[in-house]
């Protein structure tokens, strides 16, 4: 169970919260391509409304699965003990699925293509060494906010680091494996070639390794200060134990 829901919720939601935010940062591209031929501006647009859905994403789903809409969160979330690592069978498909079915919608009401693999070569040094700091940055706001007991502001937090994460990493903070992998099916704005994705994938996990660590050095227990009132985002992941971290990442 998640909180009050059982696991094949939580899993749905997963789901269609991954597919949510693929849709947002797919379709908020095509259409600020669609409206200007300003890079600066086309970037602006798609942090705006990356940034507003994952906020909106999180408060409609962390209360049934945690709204974690990204596989390292959930990695991580076992990791910690927040969750038996059994639960990732069932988190893991949902998000990898969920993101590419959004991107997919995202083409189709676009009318493009469903599925159009993406020529956008993203790989660089720099842009895998902006991947592991990009994703140890969101597990580190994730899971800090989460072992202090502050959950009612993750969804804000969230939204607003991946934003912020947008302009200060060369990469544009993808931090999310499953985004990563669905955006390789659409050639567009935010579109990133296969064998781009696939080497940002290793560093996104060395990244949540680092955040982990740091998170675990700089709050090795969790707070025993949370009001009684507080939901557990641990079982909110889908796990038994009530304390988990309420996320995502792009």
């Amino acid at each position: 169970m998640t909180l009050r829901h059982p696991l094949w919720k939580a899993c749905i939601a997963e789901l269609i919260g991954t597919g949510m935010l693929t849709l947002a940062v797919v379709g908020s591209g095509i259409a600020a391509t669609s409206l200007t031929d300003d890079g600066g501006i086309q970037l602006a647009v798609n942090v705006a409304a990356t940034g507003l859905a994952l906020f909106v994403i999180i408060l409609i789903f962390g209360p049934i699965s945690g709204a974690h809409l990204n596989p390292v969160v959930s990695l991580v979330d076992a990791a910690l003990g927040a969750r038996p690592w059994k639960h990732l069978a069932g988190y893991l498909p949902a998000q990898f699925i969920g993101g590419a079915l959004g991107v997919i919608l995202a083409n189709t009401i676009f009318a493009h293509a469903p599925v159009t693999i993406s020529t956008t070569d993203r790989l660089s040094v720099a842009h895998l060494a902006a991947e592991i700091v990009a994703t140890a940055g969101l597990v580190l706001v994730i899971f800090a906010l989460a072992r202090n007991g502050n959950h009612r502001s993750v969804a804000a937090a969230v939204a607003a680091y991946i934003a912020a994460a947008y302009f200060f990493t060369s990469s544009t903070s993808f931090a999310n494996p499953a985004v990563t992998i669905g955006r390789t099916l659409t050639d567009t704005f935010a579109g990133i070639a296969p064998a781009s994705a696939l080497a940002f994938l290793p560093a996104q996990v060395i990244g949540a390794v680092v955040g982990t660590a740091i998170v675990l050095l700089l709050l090795p227990s969790r707070s025993r200060d949370r009001p009684a009132s507080e939901p557990s985002i641990t079982a909110t992941k889908d796990g038994a134990s009530p304390t988990s971290a309420r996320s995502s990442g792009t």
